[in-house]
């Protein structure tokens, strides 16, 4: 979709929100002048930026700790069996506990502190990386090694001529995947235990019934994200295509 198409899909969904908060009138569909005051209200007050902030820190170091254990393991438990199989129940085990749960006994054993908070969510999403990153290297061309171990090609040659050409699509798309995940975890998790952050604001908000400044909130963080997608995701991506 080019630059054109996707400003034309922004313009229609834009539209189609303000008729229905035309036609709804009521305080529960805010109409896009409401939402967009709001949010300019919130960044004047400087409240938005703090907030975000926060978060953005919280996804961040979440992010960098989980991709690392989880692209780690799943490399492991790809190339190996045993260690597959040895860890595959902690893998099941992991990927079925659900998140409030992981929250409210992080919180409970450590306190309602940021390493709580980080821990929970790294401790949710790591097995979701796990198994994206094992399934890549277990769909790995074996002929390649097979002919690489006969030509006595180095491992740096085979590691970025052989593993990376195959793997990086995986990497990629868990990449993508445990941001989008990452960060609403964390609204969960400063929603229920945090006295900051765009999760402990959206609470205020909602006790207040004040659903505009939710929207301006949500939308802000949605467009942070986009931009991150954008700017560093995407560049990457290419820059990775280039060296494989």
């Amino acid at each position: 979709m080019n630059n054109s198409n996707k400003f034309l899909s922004i313009l229609i969904f834009i539209i189609l929100w303000q008729s229905i908060s035309i036609l709804a009138n009521t305080d529960v569909f805010p109409s896009v002048v409401d939402i967009l005051r709001s949010f300019f209200n919130h960044l004047l007050n400087k409240d938005l930026i703090f907030h975000v902030s926060i978060t953005l820190q919280r996804v961040f170091i979440a992010f960098i700790i989980a991709m690392i254990i989880g692209v780690f393991f799943g490399i492991i438990m790809g190339l190996f069996p045993k260690i597959d199989s040895l860890l595959d129940i902690f893998l099941i085990i992991g990927l079925n506990m659900p998140a409030l749960v992981t929250i409210i006994i992080c919180y409970i054993w450590f306190g309602l502190t940021d390493f709580s908070a980080i821990l929970a969510v790294i401790i949710n999403k790591v097995p979701i990386i796990i198994v994206n990153i094992r399934e890549g290297i277990k769909s790995m061309d074996k002929k390649y090694l097979d002919l690489a171990k006969i030509y006595e090609i180095p491992k740096k040659d085979i590691i970025r001529k052989i593993y990376l050409p195959q793997i990086y699509p995986y990497i990629m798309a868990t990449t993508r995947l445990t941001i989008s995940l990452v960060w609403k975890i964390v609204l969960v998790v400063e929603l229920l235990g945090r006295s900051d952050g765009v999760g402990f604001q959206i609470a205020l908000f909602f006790q207040d019934f004040d659903i505009t400044s939710i929207f301006a909130y949500s939308f802000a963080f949605i467009f942070i994200v986009i931009l991150i997608e954008k700017i560093l995701l995407n560049p990457l991506e290419i820059k990775m295509r280039r060296w494989t």
